[in-house]
Formats: structure tokens, sequence, C-alpha cells
């Protein structure tokens, strides 16, 4: 059994992880930690875990095979700096910190979009966990960066879920302002278009350009909703890019293409990520859709930490979601 310890245990990527990990079949939950929750059970935090766990809130690890670190942006390397991990731990940060400065006391974290770096994180001791919007927005443009197609502008329009701003409430998260009501935030400035740019570079795009990221704020929980379209100048036919989407995806237990247009509850609760192509007055159009919570934060994170520990990928990830 591998070992867990989640930090930042009441937070909702940390509920997520739970779920996930109390039912997955090589894990055994060791702690959680929270430095405000100490000796609370966890189910009076994460209420739906009433009568799936004992386990309480601790001030500290024990000897964890892995550590998830659940901490606010900036944290994480402040955690690692004040507590020495036991010996051969592996850590997966769910965080920003070092998604795009990778290196950090003698430590490289391996940047962890299972369907770009597989072979990378299989290797790996440290994985800094893919932003949610990221992630959504990397799928639909992975197979065309990797054919070198991206030429043009890249314009983006995705809407998120409320959880994706974490559980702390906020001004912009209260529900007299999130629900029946959309908005706009950090437009063309998103922290994720750093972690997105440099992706695409790797997976093969040898001129990287401009990407018009707009993020909008959705009047519901879960879910990104990612509109994605550029120009394209087509070197083979659409019929061939679509099929080269599926022979991209082709070695993923989780992506798909579908050949119909899709809705957000088509991946709610579940570890998939779900795309759509059509092609439109010289453009290509890509619609991706994920749960932020899961495929964007901690089924993702799973997902690592069963390539780094040599299990098939998809264990405990074969998530049913809710299409109504």
């Amino acid at each position: 059994m591998i070992k867990v310890s989640i930090v930042g245990g009441t937070g909702y990527t940390a509920g997520e992880l739970l779920r996930i990990l109390l039912r997955h079949p090589h894990a055994e939950i060791e702690s959680v930690i929270s430095s405000t929750s100490v000796g609370i059970p966890v189910a009076e935090i994460h209420r739906d875990l009433l009568g799936e766990t004992d386990l309480v809130f601790t001030g500290t690890f024990y000897q964890p095979d892995v550590i998830f670190l659940c901490l606010g942006h900036g944290l994480s390397r402040d955690f690692l700096g004040k507590n020495p991990l036991p010996q051969g731990c592996k850590v997966i940060d769910l965080g920003n910190d070092f998604r795009n400065e990778p290196h950090f006391d003698g430590k490289t974290f391996c940047f962890g979009l299972c369907e770009l770096n597989r072979e990378q994180i299989c290797q790996a001791d440290y994985v800094a966990n893919p932003g949610c919007f990221a992630t959504s927005i990397m799928l639909a443009l992975l197979p065309l960066a990797a054919n070198d197609l991206l030429q043009e502008d890249i314009h983006v329009h995705a809407i998120t879920g409320s959880t994706g701003a974490g559980k702390k409430p906020g001004e912009t998260t209260h529900f007299s302002y999130r629900d029946n009501n959309l908005s706009v935030y950090k437009p063309f400035t998103h922290q994720h278009l750093t972690e997105i740019g440099n992706t695409l570079a790797a997976a093969g795009c040898s001129q990287l350009p401009q990407i018009n990221f707009v993020p909008m704020r959705g009047d519901f929980t879960r879910g990104i909703f990612a509109s994605v379209y550029t120009r394209w100048e087509a070197r083979i036919t659409e019929r061939e890019m679509v099929d080269r989407y599926r022979d991209y995806y082709a070695a993923s237990p989780f992506v798909f293409v579908s050949d119909q247009s899709l809705s957000l509850k088509e991946v709610v609760n579940s570890n998939k990520g779900l795309l759509h192509i059509e092609f439109h007055n010289g453009y290509i159009h890509i619609t991706s859709i994920i749960d932020n919570l899961v495929k964007g934060a901690s089924g993702q994170a799973v997902q690592n930490m069963n390539l780094m520990f040599g299990l098939d990928e998809a264990t405990g990830l074969k998530l049913k979601g809710t299409a109504f």
C-alpha cells in the first residue's frame, strides 16, 4: 500500500483527494494535515465523508510514501522549507509554486500533464500538478502544437465553476454574487498563461503565437467549459486533423474526442477530458471540458501518483460523470 499524507486538508482539492483515495485499492491515507483543525474529525469538515472515514486532522505527517500539497499558492515552498521529508518520500504539489519554476532546494519538479509527460512522470519523485484552466486549454491545443500547426493568434473563452476559486469565501464567490451571474476576470493576464505557453512549446510548437485568454466565472460549482479557436491554414485535411487528435490521445484512458457537441455535465465528477472539433470559415474550433476539481486538480494528481508508483494510471479513477 502507498502511504499518503495530504497537507492543507480542509480545502476543496483535499476533499476531492480524500474521496478518491479512500477507495483507491493501493493507497492508505496515514495523515490529513491542517494548521487550523488539529483533532477534528475529517468528516466534520468534509461532511459527505460521514460514515466513510474515521480520520482526524493532525498537525504533522509520519512516514508517508507520498505527500500531496493542497496549499494556497506560494505556500508549498514554505512548507517544504520547514518540514524535512522522510527518506524516499515523493511530492505532488497541487499549487502553482513549481509549475514554472521547477527547481527548489535540490529538487526538480516534473510538470504533471500525463498526456504530454507520461514517461518523465514515471521516473519523477516530485511533480507539479497543472492548473485547472491550463489543463483544459492544453488538452485542446496539444495535438496542434505537436504538429506545429499553431501559427496564428489563439483565442480562448473559458468559464469555470465557483470551486475553482478555493474554499475561502470572497466577494466574487459569495452566493449572492455568483448565483444567476456571469463575470470576466483577469482577461489576457491569467496566471495559467505561462504554463500553457511553456507546455505548447515543449509539445512541438516552434514559434508560440499570442494566446488571448478571457476567463469567466460561472454560476455553477464544478467544471470548466473552454472554447478555443485559431486560424486553420490546412496542410492536411480536416478529417486527418481530427484523426490526429484521436491518435495523440490514443494512450490516454481519460481524454476522448467526441463527434457530437459537448455539455459540461458529461464530465462533472469524472476524470475525463472531452474534446469536440469543428472547422468554420478558416478557423479550427475546439471545445474542451473537464471537472476542475478532478481532471483539473485532484484526479490528475492521483493519475500522477499512479504513474510515479508504477501502477496503471487509471487505478482508482474510473469515476462516472453525472449527465442529468
